[in-house]
């Protein structure tokens, strides 16, 4: 488990670089990183990152610089951020994945002191604005090493989220927000030296960083496969049984393909015990799937907007939240504070009252990158005068006993012919039917002729028309979907969740 005073962490510092090199000088030969070409132990891994430290550091990069990371999920990846907290430059992971004239953009945006890009992958392939080094170059260029950088208030590092207004945002996360999630995720999971973790998501995708960090600050071995690799999902199983892998992480949606694998089946001889889901609302059908198999598993919610630092709740789910067909998102992290307000702007206090939920405290971003007006808007104090609070958009209720419920999203909920009408809802209902594994609603039309269109996983010979028929059972007539579309699988993100344009797309 993570404890131990702060002033123990020398030489590196009391950040969270410090908690992770520690157990270079407590265990030097236990490992710590292996990728699909080398392993590393802490010992290894502490020399690689003040390598790579003093190698950006030769470069040019200095304390308060961005630094763009345009690498795969790979053990250079990881060591790379690493060195980017003890130099005190903010790291901006981007996807390989992305168009190369979004790239371009967001390195614009950005403004990096350089982007540094993998060997065994060409050069970026755009007009770049900063400088761009190999990871070879990187790390023959290290010369003297920098002091480690002390300040808990510098950006950590800078990611990227499009969110609901569809234009690249970069959130600035502060070293001291972001240490204390990490620490926080380690403790709720339980995590000690014998973690072996795997890590699934695409790391430009926060989420991935509360798979990654706590088992490195555990002092436990962190397995990071190649993306693409484990979007064939025998490499994931694969994987999982060959090293150990007690934890795991990822996406409701990539969580569904698993459980339509015929492969899970295997995961009976595997050594998981821990699991945790999040960057979508988290069903409790799947939940209860992935217990067929291993039933001892234990299964985490985690929530929390890419602007309050990665995740502000984890929960661990019961027996009984699955049986009641909904899964809590929990209750708040510590020093991280939620309100729920009303339409009308009232504070809402009293149980199973809906309302978008805005959240305050230790974990909020410092702001956007080059847009006070957005983070003017978003961080605010229109609601508790003297506190800032995040505008989330998202939609909740609290229990009796002060857990809070996900019910949607707040540019999710509209009105047609007089009728409010949650898209949320209507997954859930259409998850109800027998045969289907996955769905997802997208809006059609104009406000003169709003339609919406549900695109549903469901077993072949389940034809449009049934399901329409079979969630009636569950839906008044006003919110059933104008059109259904039986689909092989629902498209996804890099970072794991359903890709609500291409569903548009496909709708048009």
């Amino acid at each position: 488990m993570v404890s131990g005073p702060e002033d123990q962490l020398e030489p590196y510092g009391p950040g969270l670089l410090g908690l992770v090199l520690r157990h270079a000088a407590e265990r030097p030969a236990a490992p710590a990183l292996k990728d699909d070409v080398e392993a590393l132990s802490y010992a290894e891994l502490s020399e690689r990152v003040r390598a790579v430290a003093s190698g950006l550091s030769a470069l040019g990069a200095e304390p308060g610089d961005r630094v763009v990371l345009l690498l795969p999920n790979s053990a250079a990846l990881i060591a790379c951020a690493l060195a980017c907290l003890w130099l005190g430059a903010a790291f901006v992971p981007l996807s390989l994945e992305e168009p190369p004239a979004r790239l371009e953009r967001l390195v614009r945006d950005c403004r990096p002191a350089m982007v540094v890009f993998s060997d065994s992958h060409e050069k970026p392939g755009f007009q770049c604005p900063a400088e761009t080094v190999s990871m070879g170059r990187v790390l023959a260029s290290g010369r003297s090493t920098p002091p480690i950088a002390r300040d808990p208030e510098r950006d950590a590092y800078l990611i990227y989220t499009s969110g609901t207004t569809g234009q690249p945002k970069g959130v600035r996360v502060v070293e001291r927000a972001f240490k204390a999630v990490v620490i926080k995720a380690a403790r709720s999971l339980g995590f000690d030296e014998s973690v072996r973790a795997l890590l699934v998501s695409s790391f430009h995708f926060d989420a991935a960083f509360t798979n990654a960090f706590p088992a490195l600050v555990a002092g436990g071995l962190l397995v990071v496969p190649r993306r693409e690799d484990l979007l064939f999902l025998r490499r994931f199983f694969r994987a999982v049984l060959e090293e150990g892998i007690n934890h795991c992480g990822c996406s409701p949606s990539y969580l569904r393909m698993l459980l339509s694998s015929p492969l899970l089946a295997s995961l009976a001889e595997s050594q998981l015990t821990t699991f945790g889901l999040g960057g979508e609302e988290c069903m409790a059908a799947d939940v209860a799937s992935l217990w067929e198999v291993l039933p001892g598993l234990r299964v985490f919610n985690r929530y929390g907007p890419t602007e309050t630092t990665i995740e502000v709740t984890v929960y661990e789910v019961s027996r009984a939240d699955v049986a009641s067909g909904r899964i809590p998102l929990g209750v708040p992290n510590e020093g991280v504070s939620f309100t729920i307000v009303s339409d009308d702007g009232r504070i809402l206090d009293g149980p199973d009252e809906v309302g978008e939920l805005y959240i305050g405290g230790a974990q909020l971003m410092r702001g956007y990158w080059g847009d006070d007006e957005l983070t003017a808007r978003v961080l605010n104090d229109h609601i508790v005068p003297g506190e800032t609070w995040y505008k989330t958009g998202d939609l909740v209720w609290r229990d009796a006993e002060g857990r809070y419920l996900y019910a949607g999203r707040s540019d999710d909920v509209v009105k047609r012919n007089g009728v409010r009408i949650s898209l949320n809802e209507i997954v859930l209902a259409l998850r109800r039917v027998e045969g289907v594994s996955g769905a997802a609603c997208v809006l059609t039309g104009d406000d003169g002729s709003l339609g919406i269109a549900a695109f549903v996983e469901a077993r072949p010979a389940l034809a449009a028309g049934d399901l329409l028929s079979a969630v009636s059972a569950y839906l008044p007539a006003s919110m059933l979907p104008d059109q259904v579309f039986i689909v092989p699988s629902l498209p996804m993100t890099s970072s794991g969740k359903v890709d609500r344009p291409r569903l548009l797309g496909d709708a048009g």
